[in-house]
């Protein structure tokens, strides 16, 4: 009965595995990006924060607070569509670390969850429910 059980899990598709690593942290980091803009503008309240409670050593507020409004919005959308996958898992796993050394290291049991999911996506790669995947297809057919 195990074997049974072990086989239907192993059935799972890693590609469905990979989709869920791209949706749930890009939307964990979407929302947190939106906190941060009005419309187009990323607010005042955004560079407080940075100036009084993340305080990132080696750069302005201003500078940081506009730096993650745009990486909280554009990372995001390239992990949901699977586009420059391995790049933008990278790039917020950097993000991550960043968060978990400078300005909450008391969170990682959530940053580790965070951490996993875009470790997967730069191994593994987006799985074939991508634009990466279909760019991957086109090419190779083509050659």
């Amino acid at each position: 009965m195990l074997a049974r059980v072990h086989r239907r899990l192993d059935a799972v598709p890693l590609d469905l595995v990979c989709l869920c690593a791209r949706i749930f942290p890009a939307a964990v980091f979407w929302q947190s990006g939106q906190t941060k803009v009005d419309g187009w503008q990323v607010t005042d309240g955004a560079v407080a924060l940075f100036r009084e409670e993340y305080q990132l050593p080696l750069l302005d507020p201003w500078i940081a607070a506009h730096l993650a409004a745009f990486a909280e919005h554009f990372f995001p959308v390239l992990l949901v569509l699977g586009l420059a996958t391995r790049v933008s898992a990278a790039a917020l796993l950097a993000m991550t670390a960043v968060i978990e050394i400078f300005v909450y290291p008391d969170a990682w049991p959530t940053h580790g969850v965070w951490a996993t999911c875009f470790l997967l996506l730069v191994l593994r790669g987006p799985g074939a429910l991508s634009i990466d995947a279909l760019i991957d297809r086109v090419v190779r057919r083509d050659t």
